[in-house]
């Protein structure tokens, strides 16, 4: 071959500068691209390596209303019990009213049982005291009963005057009054109250027992008995029993519970003796 012969050349062709302007700009911009991604990459969140499950409203709510309703469930049932408690309180109260009033009332209704029992006791041991005495007086007197009956009659015509004419008028308006052991009026008497209360009225003070009463003046026999004399029943300082002798051969006594304070002949309850205060 001819040195001077045409030797084909194995390289490329130059490009022509527009494209390898072109080319350069494409290739700027997208490395200027990928610069700007790189910078905005740490900003990102980090990518998340597992899913979370985040609760729901829904369950969030659920929760709270059943709480409520479980609360106002408790509160309901704590005054549900209160009012079964104080619905009970109630009635136990009530139920101890009513046992203690009928307990009152039982203990009052025994109470007059018992005393009625006491005064008929009482009643009928001054009657057997009567009777022994009445025995007693008749063994030993004899014929002088009717003498001495007699004798009060006549003496008993004679009327009260002075101090024995208000304690006569005091007793005989107490007739009718009821006798209560122990009482002294103004309404209920025993025996000694009502004499008492009778001598009392015209300034003399006497003993409050029949025994003292029996003994508070000056002895006097029955066959001359004055209006306003102490009748008594018994022993002289031991008797039992007390009245006011009101003329016309009666007296005036607080007998006992069934008859109260009563105006009678001596012959209905002959005394054991008398004494004379005024």
């Amino acid at each position: 071959m001819s040195h001077t012969a045409h030797i084909p050349s194995h390289r490329k062709p130059r490009r022509s500068a527009s494209k390898t302007a072109l080319r350069a700009g494409v290739a700027g911009g997208v490395l200027s691209t990928i610069a700007v991604a790189g910078a905005a990459g740490p900003a990102q969140a980090e990518p998340v390596a597992q899913t979370i499950e985040m609760p729901t409203i829904t369950a969030g709510l659920s929760t709270s209303v059943a709480a409520s309703a479980q609360a106002t469930q408790a509160v309901a049932l704590d005054l549900e019990t209160q009012a079964t408690e104080d619905a009970a309180a109630a009635t136990a109260a009530k139920t101890a009213k009513k046992a203690k009033a009928e307990a009152v009332r039982k203990a009052e209704a025994r109470k007059k049982a018992e005393a009625a029992a006491e005064a008929k006791a009482q009643e009928a041991a001054e009657r057997a005291s009567r009777s022994a005495e009445r025995t007693t007086l008749s063994a030993s007197t004899g014929s002088s009963d009717s003498a001495s009956s007699s004798s009060s009659s006549s003496s008993s015509s004679s009327s009260a005057t002075g101090s024995a004419a208000s304690v006569v008028a005091f007793v005989q308006s107490q007739v009718g009054d009821a006798y209560v052991s122990g009482g002294t009026g103004p309404n209920s008497w025993d025996c000694s109250g009502l004499v008492q209360a009778a001598f009392r009225t015209v300034g003399v003070d006497l003993p409050r027992v029949s025994q003292s009463q029996s003994t508070a003046g000056t002895q006097v026999s029955l066959d001359n008995l004055q209006p306003g004399d102490i009748l008594y029943w018994g022993g002289a300082g031991s008797a039992y029993h007390v009245g006011i002798y009101v003329g016309g051969g009666q007296f005036v006594g607080a007998q006992n519970s069934s008859t109260g304070v009563v105006q009678k002949s001596l012959d209905y309850d002959p005394p054991s003796g008398a004494v004379r205060v005024l």
